[in-house]
């Protein structure tokens, strides 16, 4: 899939290469603390658990019990997962991969 040229430009391929040269979670927490609020990151962190939570079945009812996610945000992810740029499916797939390979960074 080719990059959505609305979203590239050269401040955001920045963002995207300092965020590559994070080595760990700690680090992460580090620059994400730094670079927004928290409750942008908490709405990140949100987004990508409905997501893996839709992924494996779960029903609305449990993702908002679970997360505390609006059904629009839900509706939202979903929409993402079905017909987004596959960034959601990608990276849960790398986060199976690392969990059953004992990942712990």
């Amino acid at each position: 899939m080719t990059v959505n040229p609305k979203l590239k430009d050269p401040l955001t391929d920045q963002l995207f290469a300092a965020i590559l040269l994070l080595d760990n979670i700690d680090e992460c927490y580090q620059f994400f603390e730094d670079i927004s609020t928290i409750s942008e990151l908490k709405s990140l962190a949100q987004r990508l658990e409905v997501a893996r939570m839709l992924k494996h079945g779960h029903i609305y009812d449990d993702i908002v019990a679970r997360t505390g996610a609006s059904t629009a945000t839900i509706s939202r992810v979903k929409r993402c997962l079905h017909y987004g740029a596959d960034g959601y499916k990608l990276i849960l797939a790398r986060l199976d991969d690392d969990n059953k390979n004992g990942a712990t960074d």
